[in-house]
């Protein structure tokens, strides 16, 4: 029996149209016309010398060859498909495509991308702002900083910083609220992004870290970390702010973080990339500006109290 493959194109007709059960999706999908796709599959057969498909009245269904062929056939050209898109990632040297969360996107990433523009103008970043798992083998993306309690497996995965958090407010509110325990009387925002932590990080566990009583079951709850920051900037009250999500608001004086105590969350952030892809020269550069960049958040902590979460329980 010989091994020789048939025609690539009869392969990737074949596999289409299995997939789809359909002869007019498969050639859609492929922009050829289904004349040309039963075309190219009967040529397949041919090769064969047997029949993959039963063409019934208004449909098709896999003969037993073609139920043996149809797996082995989707794999292989997934596996293409990706190597495929990993060798033009190489080629296209001056590209970066980097996917985070859509609150460090915003409040971290995009502030910034001037100063990286000015010391790397031979990269092109492009980003994706999406909390969903990326496949480094199926999806355009080179690079992703996620946040979380990190059980990264089969890539490199480097800590960036673990994640603290304090009271945040306005300048103008600061003036009145200048003790913990007047937090009694002020809107307590709520960012619900950190409710997945193991450990509570919430104004609860802080108020328990600070030594105060405070009702803390009041308040607008937010979903994004981003926008229950933004909440706070807009004078609607004091938010438990991720201080790496609100260092630029920090520095320029938007919101005050007046109380010394810190709670440290369990989650950090960390930079992935594909196992071998960090020394690649423009992602070793992007990460080498990241982990210099994110150090700016470490100055707030300088004479604060800092509790881990943990510990309170």
């Amino acid at each position: 029996m010989s091994d020789r493959l048939p025609p690539l194109t009869a392969l990737r007709a074949f596999e289409a149209a299995a997939r789809h059960m359909s002869f007019a999706k498969a050639a859609d999908e492929l922009n050829v016309t289904p004349a040309a796709l039963s075309y190219q599959i009967k040529a397949l057969e041919a090769d064969l010398g047997q029949l993959v498909f039963r063409r019934l009245n208004r449909a098709v269904e896999l003969t037993e060859a073609g139920r043996c062929l149809a797996p082995g056939a989707t794999d292989a050209f997934t596996t293409l498909s990706a190597a495929w898109r990993s060798t033009k990632r190489l080629t296209e040297s001056g590209v970066l495509t980097v996917t985070a969360g859509p609150a460090f996107t915003s409040k971290w990433l995009a502030p910034r991308m001037y100063d990286f523009a000015q010391a790397h103008k031979d990269i092109e970043l492009r980003f994706l702002a999406t909390l969903r798992i990326i496949d480094f083998d199926r999806d355009e993306v080179d690079v992703a900083i996620r946040f979380g309690l990190g059980h990264d497996k089969e890539v490199y995965a480097r800590p960036l910083i673990d994640e603290w958090m304090t009271p945040m407010m306005t300048p103008e509110m600061a003036a009145d609220c200048d003790t913990p325990e007047k937090l009694a009387q002020a809107t307590l925002i709520h960012d619900d992004s950190i409710s997945f932590f193991k450990v509570p990080t919430g104004w609860d566990v802080w108020c328990k870290a600070a030594g105060i009583a405070v009702d803390t079951s009041h308040g607008p709850r937010f979903s994004q970390a981003d926008h229950a920051i933004d909440a706070a900037i807009a004078g609607a009250g004091v938010v438990l702010g991720r201080v790496s999500l609100a260092t630029r608001a920090l520095e320029a004086g938007r919101l005050v973080a007046p109380f010394e105590v810190g709670l440290i969350s369990e989650a950090q952030f960390r930079f992935i990339c594909p196992q071998g892809s960090e020394e690649r020269p423009h992602i070793a550069a992007f990460e080498a500006w990241v982990l210099e960049e994110i150090q700016t958040s470490k100055k707030f902590a300088e004479g604060r109290r800092l509790v881990r979460a943990s510990e309170l329980l």
